[in-house]
C-alpha cells in the first residue's frame, strides 16, 4: 500500500504506511529526515517493543496481539504484529507490515469525531487500542482454559489432545505476558508527549491489567496442568488397584492348581471318588473369603 496521508488540519498531520518498501523507507528518511536505523527496526518482523528519540523525532515500536496465529509458537512474531509510531512536531507518521485493528479503529474515530486531535492524541488512540488487542486475547484465552477445563472434568475426552491444547495455551499466554513485559519501557515514555496526566494514567492502568490477567492466566493453565496430570495418575492408580485385587483372589488358587498339575504318584486325593470336587471347593471358598476380607477393608 503506498504512503497515505490519513488526517490533516493546522495542527496535525497522520501519515500511514502499510507493508511499507525500500521506496517508502527511503521517501520518509528524506522528506522527515528521520534515522535510517530507526526506519529500520519497522522492517524487522521480530523487533522487540521500545522507545528511542533521536533529536525532535520520538519514536514508539509497539506490538498488537493479531489472530494470524502461526503453528508453530516461538517468537513474540508468532502472536503479534509490529506498529512503528514517529512524532514530530505536527506530524506523525505509522508504519506496519499488515492492516492491524488499532489503526482502523483510530482512523474511524478520527473520521466520527469534529475536534481537531494533535499527533501525540492520536498515539495514545492508537497504543490505548493495541492494549485493548491484549485485553479481547486474554479474554479469548481464559474461555478457551475453561472449555479445556470442563472437557477434561465433566466429559470423557482424549487426555493426549487434551494436555497438547493446555502446553499450547500455556505458550501463547507466556509469549503475550512476554509482549507485555517488554513493553513497560515504551509505556512509561508516553508521559514525555503532551498528554493528561489522567490519559496517562489511563494508559499505564491499562497496561498493568493486562499483564496481571496474562500472569494470573499462567497460574491458572499451570494448576490446570497440574490437577489433569493427578486426574490422570488417579485413575492409572485406580486401574493399578483392582488389577491388584484381581490378581490376590487368583494367587491362591493358582498356587493349588499349580500343586496338583505335579506329577507324582502319591498325592492325596489323586485317585478319590470326590477329590476334584474337594479341590474346586476349597479354591471356591478361599476366593469367598478374599473377597469378604477386601469388601471389610474397603479396598
Amino acid at each position: 500500500m503506498p504512503i497515505n496521508t490519513f488526517y490533516r488540519d493546522t495542527d496535525c498531520e497522520w501519515i500511514d504506511v502499510e507493508a511499507p518498501t525500500s521506496e517508502d523507507i527511503q521517501f520518509l528518511h528524506e522528506r522527515y529526515q528521520i534515522n535510517n536505523l530507526l526506519l529500520e527496526d519497522t522492517l524487522d518482523p521480530n523487533h522487540l517493543p521500545k522507545y528511542e528519540q533521536d533529536g525532535s523525532v520520538k519514536f514508539f515500536l509497539l506490538r498488537e496481539s493479531t489472530e494470524l496465529e502461526r503453528k508453530n509458537l516461538n517468537t513474540i512474531s508468532d502472536i503479534s504484529t509490529k506498529i512503528g509510531i514517529f512524532i514530530l512536531e505536527k506530524t506523525i507518521i505509522t508504519v506496519h507490515r499488515m492492516k492491524t485493528k488499532s489503526i482502523s479503529e483510530t482512523k474511524k474515530r478520527l473520521s466520527t469525531e469534529q475536534e481537531d486531535c494533535s499527533s501525540d492524541k492520536i498515539a495514545l488512540m492508537i497504543a490505548l487500542l493495541i492494549m485493548k488487542s491484549f485485553d479481547d486475547e486474554s479474554l479469548s484465552l481464559f474461555e478457551t482454559m475453561d472449555n479445556i477445563e470442563n472437557e477434561i472434568f465433566l466429559k470423557n475426552t482424549n487426555h493426549t489432545n487434551e494436555i497438547r491444547r493446555l502446553y499450547r495455551l500455556k505458550r501463547k499466554s507466556g509469549l503475550n505476558a512476554r509482549v507485555m513485559i517488554i513493553s513497560t519501557d515504551a509505556i512509561d515514555k508516553f508521559k514525555l508527549l503532551n498528554i493528561q496526566d489522567a490519559e496517562f494514567v489511563d494508559l499505564k492502568d491499562k497496561h498493568k491489567d493486562v499483564i496481571a490477567d496474562f500472569d494470573h492466566l499462567n497460574a491458572q493453565i499451570t494448576n490446570l496442568i497440574s490437577m489433569f496430570l493427578a486426574l490422570s495418575d488417579q485413575k492409572a492408580n485406580q486401574v493399578m488397584k483392582v488389577l491388584a485385587i484381581y490378581s490376590v483372589y487368583f494367587l491362591p488358587i493358582t498356587f493349588i492348581a499349580g500343586l496338583y498339575g505335579m506329577n507324582f504318584d502319591n498325592m492325596p486325593e489323586l485317585h478319590s471318588k470326590y477329590g476334584y470336587f474337594i479341590t474346586i471347593g476349597i479354591m471356591v471358598t478361599i476366593v469367598i473369603t478374599t473377597f469378604i476380607y477386601a469388601r471389610r477393608k474397603q479396598w
